[in-house]
């Protein structure tokens, strides 16, 4: 399905970066590794890459990344790209200064995947940014989001928080907003923004 959406010319969700991920990016630490899950076409992943970070986007679609690295190399920056599916994708450990998940909707056997994942990938420091469709997107006119028929791959907050209870939460709401990115994500959407740090465990003394 993938391949197929990602194979016209045009982008479908165009070539600028994620609203959100383009207002926090600049927590991330500076110059840091970044990972960015479900890339496509490579939007983010080439935004963060002109900021200075070093960047992997990773994505089930060859014909995504292909597209992904023509936008990096137009642009004048390098990315890595890995085609691999997130269900058995491995993110390894203390390596990332930042994951980045932009509507990466996936089933609940995926997601408790990723999140599991999350923690021992990061670095000290690192910070977990996310935004997805909430389930409430269903009753919106705007376009974007699963279908009704998969309604398990919605985000929420309570479900973060509590799949991802060990880092510290930074940002965390759900709202409505605007979303305009290409033809596939317009309109009057509803959304979870999620931006969570691993920070350093306490040291504990006996003296």
């Amino acid at each position: 399905m993938w391949d197929e959406r990602y194979s016209g010319a045009e982008f479908a969700f165009g070539t600028e970066p994620n609203d959100f991920l383009r207002e926090e990016f600049t927590r991330i630490p500076a110059g840091g590794r970044v990972l960015c899950l479900a890339e496509g076409e490579g939007r983010n992943a080439v935004f963060l890459a002109e900021q200075g970070y070093q960047v992997t986007a990773m994505d089930l679609s060859e014909v995504g990344l292909r597209k992904a690295e023509q936008l990096a190399k137009d642009r004048g920056v390098t990315i890595t790209t890995e085609v691999a599916d997130l269900a058995e994708y491995e993110f390894g450990e203390d390596k990332w200064d930042a994951i980045v998940s932009i509507w990466a909707h996936v089933p609940k056997t995926i997601r408790q995947h990723i999140h599991a994942q999350i923690i021992p990938a990061l670095k000290t420091n690192g910070v977990f940014i996310l935004e997805a469709y909430t389930q409430q997107q269903l009753e919106m006119e705007a376009v974007g989001g699963p279908p009704a028929s998969e309604k398990e791959r919605f985000g929420s907050l309570a479900t973060l928080q509590a799949e991802l209870a060990e880092l510290e939460q930074v940002v965390g709401v759900e709202k409505r907003r605007i979303v305009s990115e290409g033809k596939r994500h317009q309109g009057l959407s509803a959304v979870v923004q999620f931006i969570a740090k691993k920070i350093a465990k306490m040291q504990v003394g006996f003296y």
